[in-house]
């Protein structure tokens, strides 16, 4: 089952993935650098710059037992950054034994003015702090910034200042307020920098990290997403024997990759679940159907239950009702058909990003439930088959790629569970406003791929506002709906930028929307960055 992610998981998940490079749930991997978070906005990035450099990570908690870390055998440790400062009384605590592990460690930010204090540097809290852009002045290039040049930019977040490296460190650079931007220990594998390498703000941060994980570490970048594809197999047949699964399928990227990894591993013992409740996009059940039955002859079974959905939705016009709505609905047409198959495991496409958030959230407030339909509830008797836990989202759909997924499918733009219902705005749920709203979303879908910009938006879409504007066609005055384009540019939908798509393809959608589609008599464009808005209206 999978809307713009798929149901997360909890804490206990995590304990269960750090206890040891042997796991039941963990991967098996040959080498891997581990990052400890310390609370910064950026650690979860850390550990996807990693990823691409050719070396798997994982992001852990910062207290994560020496013995567990010990057991991993990592080729190195990261410690990131964090908001703290070193010398707060609830300030993230960095233990010597970390350091002194006999693999190379790399402090970023906070991590750095931790181990400098730890090992009796200087760390002062400047009367300036250093946010945003820098300038970094290499006065010793060392092994962590060999052949890098003498001047840069970096980006910078910090109050805390390192203003001595502790005793037998050897100072590498300085930045505009930051004496010691960058230290190293290369006999005790010790290495810290003020800088953020993980941000595009920092032109030479991927070199930095390479610098450590290929020069210090000793690894070798033979890692990629594709290079798991057999290893889940294996553990897939592993853990299934000969039982029968079952997977909720829902066309989105994340179910669809997992449901081919498991076909793929147990043939025909594994059954589809396609529960259509008609708020889908333009065709889109037709191609899930055509994809998985037809293409990849996978066994499928295809529910059309939108005229339920709609009854259940009349009247229905708060958001979290709706979506409560629409997910229990989704549970009980699913058990419907669960109850068909005798099926001991369940299929979902839980992914790393989601096994992060679930266990690195304690204190944070609900900003509203969850865009997939529901979780199912905890009565059902099945045991969890999850292939890509670990995964990123750019690395599922590089696992796609490589499973021979369909292009369209493979990049297709996270799609929210209860669909487009959320997208109607204001009012309830009906025929003729989804086929507005869909109508709409197909217009926009179509023009940007004719501009080429699909594949640079995380998401694009169309929002139907229920109220009513004047407007003028055809000499006469007319009384319809305005419709609003949403497109948002984002790296994993953490943080998000509204897109500055190009005037004429604008003014294009806006036509088409007017003249083809009746009842719609106007078009706005929506701004706002997450936060402080939600990529969806609902």
């Amino acid at each position: 089952m999978s809307g713009t992610s798929e149901a997360p998981v909890g804490d206990a998940a995590i304990e269960a993935g750090v206890a040891g490079g042997a796991a039941a749930d963990s991967p098996l991997i040959a080498q891997e650098v581990l990052v400890l978070d310390f609370g910064g906005q950026y650690s979860q990035l850390i550990a996807r710059r990693v990823r691409e450099c050719g070396v798997y990570s994982e992001l852990l908690p910062s207290d994560i037992s020496v013995d567990a870390l010990r057991e991993r055998e990592p080729a190195g440790i990261i410690l990131s950054g964090g908001p703290a400062s070193v010398y707060a009384d609830d300030a993230p605590e960095l233990r010597s034994e970390l350091l002194e592990l006999g693999v190379p460690v790399l402090g970023i930010c906070y991590g750095m003015q931790a181990m400098a204090l730890k090992l009796g540097g200087r760390v002062e809290s400047a009367e300036i702090g250093e946010f945003g852009r820098s300038n970094l002045h290499v006065r010793e290039h060392g092994k962590l910034l060999r052949d890098l040049p003498d001047e840069q930019q970096c980006w910078m977040s910090h109050r805390d200042t390192v203003y001595e490296p502790p005793p037998g460190f050897t100072a590498l650079a300085a930045s505009d307020e930051s004496p010691v931007a960058a230290f190293e220990n290369v006999e005790r594998g010790l290495y810290g920098i003020q800088f953020h390498p993980e941000v595009v703000h920092t032109p030479y941060g991927t070199d930095v990290l390479k610098r450590f994980l290929y020069d210090v570490c000793g690894a070798d970048g033979r890692w990629s997403p594709a290079s798991v594809i057999d290893e889940q197999i294996a553990k897939i047949r592993a853990q299934v024997g000969e039982g029968k699964v079952i997977c909720g399928l829902s066309g989105g990227v994340d179910s669809s990759v997992a449901a081919l990894l498991v076909h793929k591993a147990v043939g025909d013992q594994l059954t589809c679940v396609f529960v259509d409740h008609g708020m889908m996009r333009k065709n889109e059940a037709e191609q899930v159907v055509s994809v998985f039955r037809d293409h990849f002859e996978v066994p499928l079974i295809h529910v059309d239950a939108s005229e339920v959905f709609l009854s259940r939705l009349a009247s229905v016009t708060d958001p979290e009702e709706k979506r409560k709505t629409i997910g229990d609905q989704f549970i009980r047409t699913f058990e419907d058909e669960a109850g068909k198959i005798d099926a001991k495991f369940l299929v979902q496409g839980t992914l790393y990003s989601d096994v992060i958030e679930s266990g690195a959230g304690h204190g944070t407030a609900v900003i509203k439930s969850h865009h997939n339909v529901g979780g199912l509830p905890e009565d059902m008797d099945f045991e969890l088959v999850e292939p890509l836990r670990w995964l990123f989202k750019d690395e599922v759909r590089a696992v796609g790629a490589e499973l021979g997924m369909p292009e369209r499918l493979v990049w297709r733009q996270p799609f929210p569970g209860p669909g487009l219902a959320i997208r109607i705005v204001g009012g309830e749920v009906n025929e003729e406003r989804l086929d507005i709203v869909r109508e709409a979303d197909a217009i926009l879908q179509d023009e940007i791929r004719k501009a080429g910009l699909y594949r640079e938006l995380w998401q694009s879409f169309c929002v139907l506002p229920v109220v009513r504007s004047v407007g003028v066609q055809g000499d006469e005055r007319s009384y319809a709906y305005p419709i609003v384009i949403r497109a948002v540019t984002s790296d994993d939908a953490m943080t998000a930028d509204w897109a500055r798509l190009p005037y004429d393809l604008l003014e294009t959608v806006s036509k088409r929307l007017i003249n083809e589609i009746r009842g719609v008599n106007r078009v706005t464009l929506d701004i706002s960055s997450k936060p402080p808005a939600t990529i969806e209206w609902e």
